[in-house]
């Protein structure tokens, strides 16, 4: 078992409330047994964990903060916490964090500099799009002082190192170039759009049924836009469609054959399930093993058989999947999207039409660019 990305929960606790958080809003109540934020003592555990691990595994991996919103632990847990991952890392080992911006100081972007962590930030599109669904606790905005933070970012002396990029969760409704415009405007080197959390149980937001295409058609436009602006940003979920149908290897889960090692650290040490499972039901990112950065060898968890089975649900099972002609591009998307009650993940995704209907187009814009689809991929073209 290659580890690619070791997931860290550094808050249990957010300063917003994403009406379609998967933490928070989609019946889980995990976060609720979990320290606010990672204690010092915990830092320490982890440091050790991370530093006997990159011993025993010789490929590199990259270490994520995450929430919650991370920005909560303040700049002398901050530093804290990096000073401890630098100690237990060698200096190539790419740190990264996740945040919704809006806590962003310069003292915080001068740690994250100093200590080589790149930022990535939360925000859906101009303000009548963000403000849809990332809103405050008491439902006000929150587009302005997430701006803010990406400010910050952006006038710092060391921005291209600092401002990874944005993060979107698609609204089918919005205009895409509205979006897409508006990013560009903000500066941003790379944009990571996401579909909505959702399964066969509980439909994503904005998608009528299994059949419908919402997704597929809004990404749809977005790849025309795409393609024909002559500076664009990098759009990675474009990219690795464009670059599996011609042969070549995606960069994240959910697209393509290629497999990544993710595991979670909570804010109590404990070790998890990619959290984002926890929206096909309560504790569905839950191991059975108590394994904990304080009293578990990594590298012994990571070679475990149980989380070798949370490693297979990447690959999809069912039969619809397995025979279909999409699947070297489409990959059977991500395992959240897979879950029924009744059945689990053994089902396509909920957006497998969406994932028909884009991949489709793209080939479909490659042929008419000269370019062939790699011969070991059959794709029926629009």
């Amino acid at each position: 078992m290659r580890i690619d990305t070791l997931l860290v929960k550094v808050a249990s606790r957010c300063n917003i409330n994403c009406t379609y958080c998967y933490v928070y809003n989609m019946g889980d109540d995990g976060w609720q047994d979990m320290p606010a934020l990672i204690s010092r003592e915990t830092i320490a555990a982890l440091g050790s964990s991370i530093k006997e691990f990159v011993a025993q595994q010789t490929e590199p991996f990259a270490t994520v903060l995450h929430g919650g919103e991370p920005l909560m632990m303040g700049a002398r847990r901050l530093e804290f916490l990096l000073t401890a991952l630098r100690d237990s890392l060698p200096a190539h080992y790419p740190i990264s964090m996740q945040t919704n911006g809006m806590l962003m100081t310069r003292e915080l972007a001068d740690l994250c500099s100093h200590f080589r962590v790149s930022v990535s930030v939360s925000l859906d599109g101009p303000k009548p799009v963000n403000d849809l669904f990332r809103l405050g606790k008491k439902g006000e905005s929150t587009h302005d002082s997430v701006v803010a933070g990406i400010e910050v970012l952006r006038r710092h002396p060391d921005a291209e190192f600092l401002y990874a990029g944005l993060l979107s969760v698609i609204d089918p409704a919005c205009n895409p170039k509205d979006v897409y415009d508006y990013f560009k405007a903000l500066g941003a080197p790379s944009i990571d759009f996401l579909y909505r959390d959702g399964n066969h149980s509980n439909m994503p937001y904005g998608k009528a049924s299994f059949e419908s295409v919402e997704y597929g058609d809004w990404l749809g436009r977005l790849l025309d836009i795409y393609l024909a602006d002559p500076s664009p940003p990098r759009v990675r979920f474009l990219d690795d469609i464009i670059k599996l149908s011609l042969g070549g290897r995606g960069m994240k889960e959910g697209l393509g054959a290629a497999e990544y090692g993710i595991a979670i650290v909570e804010t109590d040490g404990s070790i998890s399930k990619n959290d984002t499972l926890k929206s096909s039901f309560n504790g569905a990112d839950k191991f059975s093993e108590a394994w904990s950065v304080t009293t578990s060898n990594l590298a012994d968890v990571f070679r475990s058989a149980e989380f070798q089975r949370y490693h297979d649900l990447q690959r999809p099972t069912s039969e619809t999947c397995k025979t279909c002609v999409y699947l070297p591009v489409c990959g059977g998307g991500m395992p959240l999207h897979r879950w029924k009650s009744g059945t689990e993940y053994d089902n396509p995704s909920v957006y497998c039409n969406d994932q028909k209907a884009l991949i489709s187009k793209v080939a479909v814009r490659l042929q008419q660019e000269g370019l062939k689809i790699d011969s070991r991929i059959t794709i029926q073209s629009a």
